[in-house]
């Protein structure tokens, strides 16, 4: 079910968009532009990451960061790392930017937009970690390509990777995860710190920090997927 479009959305968003980078969306897209709030800046060429954050620190990405709960709590631990929020809908990414508002964060900034096009916006080897979290799974066979671990995602995130970048997944869909796996394997990339249920486990291999969907489903009862996936270091020969 599609959430309601919150009131006054384009106005929160203008009150708060000083941690907002921009929208990132094929320029074809215009009826998601329009929804969305097109008055706002499309991304059209690389960030300059030391000019957006002030700093040389390396960056983290969550792709699909929605209200924001993990990558501000992720942010907040580690002051000395950059990290970025990708949402595409501005009808959940709003309450990041006010989340940012309301906290002393300085080193969280957010695009909305579709992760198909980080590319635009993101130089070469830039992202030492991207974080998907429970990602949707696109149940449907038909949809597979829509899956955020499907290879033509995972051929961006070996361009936007560092060479000892990792990419961590979270997800309590056992089919979605399965198909992960073996999409990480045939594309390139080395499976480590894997396991299917996460908390249930002594090592806090992930960093302890949760999401507002990880934190549901465990009070439910439901296990948590986990691995990281690294690029084979023979592909930067």
């Amino acid at each position: 079910m599609r959430m309601r479009r919150k009131n006054n959305l384009n106005e929160r968003i203008d009150a708060s968009s000083s941690n907002l980078l921009g929208r990132l969306f094929s320029p074809t897209l215009t009826d998601i532009i329009q929804r969305d709030g097109g008055d706002k800046t499309l991304i059209s060429a690389r960030l300059n990451l030391q000019s957006v954050f002030e700093n040389n620190c390396p960056l983290e990405l969550e792709i699909g960061c929605g209200k924001g709960g993990f990558i501000t709590e992720t942010a907040a631990r580690n002051p000395s790392v950059n990290y970025l929020g990708v949402e595409k809908s501005a009808n959940v990414a709003v309450a990041l930017l006010e989340r940012l508002d309301t906290q002393n964060i300085s080193n969280v900034r957010l695009i909305i937009g579709e992760a198909e096009y980080l590319l635009t916006a993101l130089p070469p080897l830039s992202v030492r970690v991207i974080y998907l979290n429970f990602s949707c799974p696109y149940p449907k066979g038909s949809y597979a390509k829509r899956r955020l671990t499907h290879p033509n995602f995972l051929r961006i995130y070996r361009q936007i990777l560092a060479p000892d970048g990792v990419i961590k997944q979270k997800t309590d869909n056992q089919k979605l995860f399965e198909f992960s796996k073996n999409s990480f394997n045939e594309n390139g990339f080395v499976i480590t710190n894997v396991t299917d249920n996460l908390h249930d486990s002594d090592s806090n291999i992930d960093g302890g920090v949760m999401t507002e969907y990880e934190r549901r489903f465990s009070n439910m009862g439901l296990p948590i997927h986990y691995l990281e996936a690294r690029i084979a270091k023979s592909l930067y020969g």
